[in-house]
C-alpha cells in the first residue's frame, strides 16, 4: 500500500462486523445506501478498516514483560526450608516467583507439596523420610523410572532404602530436581555409590572428578578401594600414581588401615612402589592391628599374622637394610623363628636359604629432570651467594610429583655445599629441606632431595626457592628457556619476587626440577 506521498505502508486490514446502531452516519451517501437496501440486507453491516503499522510485530515476551528475577537470596530461603523439610509454602500463587521451569522444579525439591512418594533413607536407627515426585524423579533416573512406570512398577507409598546415606541421596535428589551439584569431601564417596545406583552418569562423573582434584597421599589408598569397587578405572589410575610417587606418606596415613584386604595385597605387591621397605612392613603391621580391632580379636602378634595371612610373604622383607630388620622386623615377634633365623642367613651366609619372601627389590619410580637453561658458565666475579635467595616459578600442564632440585656446584674445584630447598604455593610452604652436597668442581648439576615428593597441580604457578651456603664461585646457567616440554609434561617458567640473588628465567641458579610423572 502507497499512502499519499508515494511512501511503501504497511497495513494490516480487518473485516470488521458492527451492529447497525453502531455504524457511522455522518456521510450521507451512506445514509441513501443503507436505506435502499434495507429491506434486503441484515442488521448487520461490513466496514474495512486498515491500522498502519510502523513497529515490528511484538511477541507475547515483549506485550507481556517477565517479572523482576528473584534474588538468589529467595530462591536460596526456599531450598534452605525445603532441606529441613520445613515445606509450607505461604504464597498462593508461588509458581509466579520463578521464571524458568528449572526454578520451579528446584522449590519442589525435598517438598511434601503434591508429593506421592516417601523413601525411608538410611540404616535403622538413623532413618530419614524424603518425600519425591514419581515424574519429576522418573525423569531423571532409568532406574525411577523402571520403579514406577516400568512394568515391574512398585505402587509402594513409602520405599526403604537403607543402603544409601540420607545426605547422599539428598545431594542426588538435589541435582535431579535443581539441576545442581552440591559434593563435599564428607559426602562425596557416599554420593557417587547413589549416582551408580540410579544411574544417574552426569552426577557421578562430577563425584569422580571432585575426588580426582582432591587426591593427595592422605587419601589415595582409600580411594583406591573405592575406585575399584565402582569400577572407575581413570581414578584407579590417578591413584595409583599418587601411591607410586609418594609411598611412604600413603603407607602412613590413617586412610591405609581402613583399606580392605584385597587392596592391602594389591599395594604390597606394587612393583614401582617408591618406599624403603622397613615402611611398607611398618604398615603392614599398622593395617593388622585395625584389621584385628575390625574383627574383634586381641592385638596378638598371632592374630596380627592371621589376619595379614598370604600377605605377609608380599613384603619383601630380605630387601631391608639389615639395621633396618635387625631393629624392626626381626623384634616385631610376627616373623617365625626359622623365618627370622632364614633370613640373617640370607644376609650374611654364602649359601642362602631359600625363602618364602619375595627377595628382588621394588623398581620403583624413575625420576626424570627438567633442564631450563641451555647452557652454563662461570666468571671470576660469580655466582656469589651470601646467604640470599635464588628463587623461580614454575607451572606445568598435568599432575607431578617435584621429587628434589638439581643444583650447580663450585667453579674453583671441589667442595661441599649446604643447601636450603623450598618450594611454595601462594606463599603456603608445602616442602623443604636442609641437606648437604659435595660439588666435585664440573659443571654437572647435583640432585638435592624434599624428604617426600611434593604434589604438584596443573595450570598453577609454584615457587621453588633455595639458599645455598658454601664456595662463593659457582658454575650458573644461561639461555634460559620460558617453556620446557619433557616428555608428556610441559613445564612454564616465569621470573619470582623471592628471588634476591639475580635469578631469573634468562640465567641463574636452580637449573633443574627433578619429578615424577
Amino acid at each position: 500500500m502507497v499512502d499519499v506521498k508515494g511512501r511503501n505502508m504497511k497495513c494490516l486490514t480487518f473485516f470488521l462486523m458492527l451492529p447497525e446502531s453502531v455504524k457511522s452516519k455522518s456521510s450521507k451517501s451512506s445514509k441513501k445506501g443503507n436505506a435502499s437496501g434495507s429491506s434486503k440486507l441484515p442488521p448487520v453491516c461490513y466496514e474495512i478498516i486498515t491500522l498502519r503499522s510502523k513497529k515490528k510485530k511484538k511477541m507475547a515476551a515483549d506485550i507481556f514483560p517477565t517479572k523482576k528475577p528473584v534474588s538468589t537470596t529467595t530462591v536460596q530461603q526456599y531450598q534452605q526450608q525445603n532441606l529441613n523439610n520445613n515445606n509450607t509454602i505461604q504464597n498462593c500463587n508461588w509458581q509466579g516467583l520463578y521464571s524458568t521451569i528449572r526454578e520451579r522444579n528446584s522449590v519442589m525439591f525435598n517438598n511434601e507439596l503434591m508429593a506421592d512418594v516417601h523413601f525411608l533413607v538410611g540404616q535403622p536407627g538413623r532413618t530419614q523420610r524424603l518425600p519425591g515426585h514419581r515424574y519429576v524423579l522418573a525423569v531423571g533416573s532409568s532406574v525411577f523410572h523402571a520403579m514406577f512406570y516400568g512394568e515391574l512398577a512398585e505402587n509402594k507409598d513409602e520405599i526403604h532404602i537403607p543402603d544409601v546415606e540420607p545426605a547422599a541421596f539428598l545431594a542426588m535428589l538435589k541435582y535431579i530436581y535443581c539441576d545442581e551439584i552440591d559434593l563435599s569431601a564428607d559426602t562425596v564417596l557416599a554420593t557417587l555409590y547413589a549416582a551408580k545406583k540410579y544411574i544417574v552418569p552426569h552426577l557421578a562423573r562430577a563425584c569422580v572428578n571432585f575426588l580426582e582434584t582432591s587426591l593427595s597421599a592422605k587419601n589415595a589408598c582409600v580411594l583406591l578401594s573405592q575406585s575399584c569397587l565402582f569400577e572407575e578405572p581413570e581414578l584407579t589410575q590417578r591413584c595409583w600414581e599418587v601411591i607410586d610417587a609418594q609411598a611412604e606418606l600413603a603407607l602412613r596415613s590413617e586412610g591405609f588401615c581402613d583399606i580392605d584386604a584385597q587392596t592391602l595385597e594389591s599395594i604390597l605387591q606394587r612393583e614401582t612402589l617408591n618406599a624403603k621397605e622397613i615402611v611398607v612392613f611398618e604398615a603392614a603391621l599398622s593395617w593388622a592391628e585395625a584389621e584385628c580391632q575390625r574383627q574383634e580379636l586381641t592385638f596378638s602378634t598371632d592374630n596380627k599374622r592371621k589376619v595379614l595371612g598370604k600377605a605377609m610373604f608380599l613384603i619383601r622383607i630380605p630387601t631391608m637394610s639389615l639395621d633396618d630388620f635387625a631393629n624392626g622386623a626381626a623384634q616385631s615377634g610376627v616373623l617365625t623363628l626359622n623365618e627370622t633365623n632364614d633370613i640373617f642367613l640370607w644376609y650374611t651366609a654364602a649359601k642362602k636359604p631359600d625363602l618364602q619372601f619375595a627377595s628382588q627389590p621394588r623398581k620403583g619410580l624413575t625420576p626424570q629432570r627438567c633442564h631450563r637453561f641451555q647452557s652454563c658458565a662461570y666468571r671470576s666475579n660469580q655466582w656469589r651467594y651470601r646467604g640470599r635467595c635464588d628463587s623461580i616459578q614454575f607451572a606445568v600442564d598435568k599432575r607431578v610429583f617435584i621429587a628434589g632440585f638439581g643444583l650447580y656446584g663450585s667453579s674453583c674445584g671441589s667442595a661441599e655445599y649446604s643447601a636450603k630447598i623450598e618450594l611454595k604455593r601462594q606463599g603456603v610452604v608445602l616442602g623443604q629441606n636442609l641437606s648437604k652436597y659435595f660439588s666435585d668442581g664440573s659443571s654437572n648439576t647435583f640432585p638435592v632431595w624434599f624428604e617426600y615428593p611434593v604434589q604438584i597441580e596443573p595450570d598453577t604457578f609454584y615457587t621453588a626457592s633455595v639458599v645455598l651456603d658454601g664456595n662463593e664461585l659457582s658454575y650458573f646457567g644461561q639461555e634460559g628457556m620460558t617453556e620446557v616440554q619433557c616428555g608428556k609434561v610441559t613445564f612454564q617458567f616465569q621470573c619470582s619476587s623471592d628471588s634476591t640473588n639475580g635469578t631469573g628465567v634468562q640465567g641463574g641458579q636452580i637449573p633443574e626440577l627433578i619429578f615424577y610423572a
